[in-house]
């Protein structure tokens, strides 16, 4: 939904020109215990020909943990951006090139929810360990490739996706729609008969320091922290912010507004009164208790990120400011 230019105008005025980020401690938000998953992965890279690693489209510049370079060392290696069908994606190729200049070479755009370029993989993995030196794995006929990435970016459904589209069979690895599903290194998962594919399924890991609350935050909406460590107030403004930044107003026909606002109170209440979304709350009165219904604030903030998330607010590109050479200021250091 675009509104009109008198429209647009008028609401711009009235919106945020950058989102209050004080007092919010990101290194809380995020788990401490990843480690462990890296020295898993690092115990498992003699068996290991090539990584893939997989990332959420709608952050595509966020940047990848250091620590992987460190501990897979120089193996091959392909950059799949997951959930394409999420993500604005108009200006694709000037994103590819400036991954490339960050030393990504060899990247692809999937969406496992419609097996979307999935078949573009296992070539493209075959051509690169083809031309690479295989270390002890040289005598091996098969293929063993190492999936990682940071949580809740699909890597369990990209596994399934390619067992279905080369394999015609279901489900090997476990997903589910919040981080942590995948725990520990997973045994070898077969992926393709020709060439001979093996999978292995990794937990999991952020870097142990997120470098801003805003990058923080554009993490915890693309769901790779749970809601709760965040806020989903916080979360579900910081949504709103973002969706009007970017003139992106699917939100106010879908819950029926009427305008566009940047006043997080007065959706989350518009929302939760259309959705009757309400619980009741005494008040202590000169008369006694009254129980007095309210707009669940809370419950209204879930169903706002959820519908962004399944995409019926519109696709979004949440890096476009780094695309355009224009870092988001940051005051939280």
């Amino acid at each position: 939904m675009r509104l009109s230019p008198r429209a647009l105008c008028a609401a711009r005025a009235a919106w945020r020109e950058c989102f209050p980020l004080h007092g919010r401690d990101v290194a809380r938000w995020f788990p401490g215990h990843m480690a462990k998953g890296l020295k898993k992965m690092q115990s498992s890279l003699k068996m290991v020909d090539c990584i893939i690693e997989v990332h959420d489209s709608r952050i595509s510049f966020f940047r990848r943990n250091p620590l992987f370079q460190e501990t897979l060392g120089l193996r091959p290696h392909l950059l799949i951006l997951n959930k394409m069908d999420l993500a604005d994606l108009t200006e694709q190729q000037k994103i590819i090139q400036h991954l490339g200049a960050e030393g990504f070479k060899n990247t692809v755009f999937t969406s496992c929810v419609k097996d979307e370029n999935i078949k573009q993989i296992i070539p493209k993995v075959t051509e690169l360990v083809g031309s690479s030196y295989r270390y002890h794995r040289a005598e091996n006929v098969e293929y063993c490739i190492m999936v990682i990435g940071i949580p809740n970016v699909g890597k369990s459904s990209l596994i399934n996706s390619l067992r279905r589209q080369h394999l015609k069979t279901g489900k090997a690895a476990r997903v589910g729609g919040e981080p942590g599903i995948t725990r520990a290194v997973s045994s070898r998962i077969q992926v393709s008969e020709r060439p001979l594919m093996f999978l292995l399924d990794t937990p999991g890991v952020l870097s142990p320091r997120i470098e801003s609350v805003e990058t923080g935050l554009k993490l915890a909406l693309c769901g790779t922290v749970l809601d709760h460590l965040v806020g989903e107030e916080t979360m579900a403004d910081y949504l709103l912010y973002t969706l009007n930044r970017h003139q992106l107003f699917g939100y106010v026909q879908h819950y029926g507004l009427g305008r566009a606002s940047d006043d997080i109170q007065h959706v989350l209440k518009s929302i939760a009164v259309r959705l009757g979304k309400t619980r009741k709350v005494k008040m202590l009165t000169g008369t006694g208790d009254v129980n007095v219904v309210q707009p669940n604030y809370s419950a209204a903030a879930r169903d706002f990120l959820q519908t962004f998330r399944s995409g019926l607010l519109g696709s979004v590109m949440l890096d476009r400011d780094v695309l355009g050479g224009h870092l988001p200021a940051d005051t939280h250091s």
